[in-house]
């Protein structure tokens, strides 16, 4: 398999959330719904299948997508475009909730129940959009510092774990009394990530802003730090396979890392990308391999890694815009596939065989 060379440099690190001008987010409005075209399907050789579908509001940002474990219908947050959305993959129709100027969603999840949960990144809260009404229940930060609230993820009990990446926090709220509860990361500027449960429902966090990775005891809130062996060493998202291995994407490196919990040892595989391969979105699949999308190469790339065999066994490209950036992805095991948004405005599917 022929790999594209990587890029010249990128910046090293750049603003996750919003790199069109704050004037033109504040001042921008969405356009109304209009027919769709067909999505494109590509065969690679390496037979992972993509299908894309353009999203009918334009530079609304598209993100972070979750299946409705019921329906089967895919949620996603247009960041920019202030919105929260449904998609149904059988007839490809879209449909639309607002939310409120400012709100700047950056992540959602659906519970058991049907309810989604977004991160209100713009203003400071977490919202709960019940679909079959529209209506948005608001969940603010006690604490005025936790103004971006980040990624979210259910843990077992039921609690709602999320980051803050700006104002440095961890978060859980729970859903049934509304209590949030924050707690500060030990090192300044520590940019908490991308998050991750483990069996016992431990959550790990990523701290992008330094060579760390935390896991917190639910019981007693307790942090505790796991710092990576390269002092430049940039984790940007996590992933748990069911052994309980903690896997991380150096998006400063360029390498795939993995930490023992237990022993404290990192390993770390170079990206087919190379040092500029910026590795973002990241998830497992049922087969226990990782999957993470090369950003700095573009068209960005999605990747495949055996931790069997130690080797990255598939490389295939997304879309053929130049700025298509793959932010979040999830595994959906019904339907072996990864659901991914990018900022080309599309949402995206990727059959895995």
């Amino acid at each position: 398999m022929r790999l594209l060379a990587p890029l010249a440099a990128l910046p090293l690190l750049v603003a996750d959330d919003l790199p069109i001008a704050a004037r033109d987010a504040a001042s921008w409005r969405p356009e109304a719904a209009r027919p769709t075209a067909p999505p494109v399907m590509r065969a690679l050789p390496d037979s992972v299948v993509i299908t894309e579908w353009p999203v009918p509001w334009e530079r609304s940002r598209p993100r972070d997508p979750f299946v409705d474990p019921k329906s089967g219908d895919v949620f996603f947050v247009g960041q920019v475009g202030n919105y929260v959305a449904r998609f149904d993959p059988e007839t490809g129709e879209f449909r639309r909730y607002e939310l409120e100027d400012r709100a700047l969603p950056h992540n959602l999840i659906v519970g058991p129940d049907g309810m989604v949960w977004y991160a209100g990144n713009g203003n400071g809260h977490i919202g709960r959009l019940d679909p079959a009404t529209g209506k948005v229940t608001r969940f603010a930060m006690p604490d005025s510092a936790a103004r971006d609230p980040h990624t979210l993820i259910f843990a077992p009990d039921g609690s709602l774990w999320f980051t803050v990446q700006g104002g440095n926090f961890v978060g859980r709220l729970t859903p049934s009394t509304g209590e949030v509860r924050l707690l500060s990361m030990k090192s300044p500027r520590a940019r908490p990530y991308g998050i991750a449960l483990d069996s016992k429902g431990h959550p790990w966090v990523v701290e992008f802003g330094t060579n760390r990775i935390v896991t917190i005891d639910p019981a007693t809130m307790q942090l505790r730090e796991h710092v990576l062996p390269d002092a430049g060493a940039r984790p940007r998202r996590i992933a748990i396979t069911s052994d309980d291995m903690v896997w991380y994407g150096d998006y400063a490196r360029g390498y795939l890392g993995r930490l023992n919990p237990a022993t404290g040892k990192v390993d770390e595989w170079a990206l087919p990308g190379g040092a500029q391969s910026r590795p973002y979105a990241m998830t497992t699949d049922d087969r226990g391999r990782l999957w993470l999308v090369e950003t700095g190469v573009q068209p960005n790339r999605l990747v495949g890694f055996d931790p069997a065999t130690s080797e990255f066994f598939s490389v295939t490209p997304i879309g053929t815009a130049a700025r298509n950036t793959v932010r979040h992805m999830v595994w959906h095991a019904p339907t072996r596939s990864i659901w991914f948004g990018t900022d080309a405005n599309t949402l995206g599917r990727a059959a895995i065989p």
